[in-house]
């Protein structure tokens, strides 16, 4: 893949296309996204209790595992049998959304929790590139 090193503002102009001339960097989405590949994987955002940190219904997320956690950051794990991704609060033991809408949960010895990584990145999809259907629902 290339990368064209070029700062683009929304606005339209009359100049010809920064990408006559374009300087290739050599790197990958991987390696520009991905520090650890052999503990990352990708999973698809649902819902809107992440909105406030910036993550949105159909954000695709970046989640290592290799990662140390620390108060703060936002988290993929397992609670109660269900995927969430949430801000952890280690101290506290707390899952917490990033609205006012979703009070915070408290995580007790008898949950089944399991943390499944730390979001590094997230990635807005403008126009949906995958269709696939997990448990009954589709995702475009």
């Amino acid at each position: 893949m290339f990368v064209i090193p070029i700062y683009i503002e929304a606005g339209i102009t009359c100049f010809e296309s920064p990408a006559t001339q374009y300087k290739e960097l050599g790197l990958t989405l991987d390696e520009l996204l991905i520090k650890h590949p052999d503990a990352t994987f990708i999973g698809l955002a649902s819902g809107q209790s992440m909105q406030g940190v910036g993550i949105f219904d159909g954000d695709l997320l970046i989640v290592d595992r290799a990662v140390d956690v620390n108060t703060g950051d936002i988290v993929v794990a397992t609670y109660n049998g269900c995927f969430v991704c949430k801000i952890i609060h280690k101290e506290k033991r707390l899952l917490m959304s990033a609205s006012d809408d979703y009070a915070p949960v408290y995580i007790s010895p008898e949950n089944g929790f399991c943390l499944e990584g730390v979001v590094t990145r997230s990635i807005r999809l403008h126009k949906p590139c995958v269709e696939f259907t997990h448990r009954d629902k589709k995702f475009v």
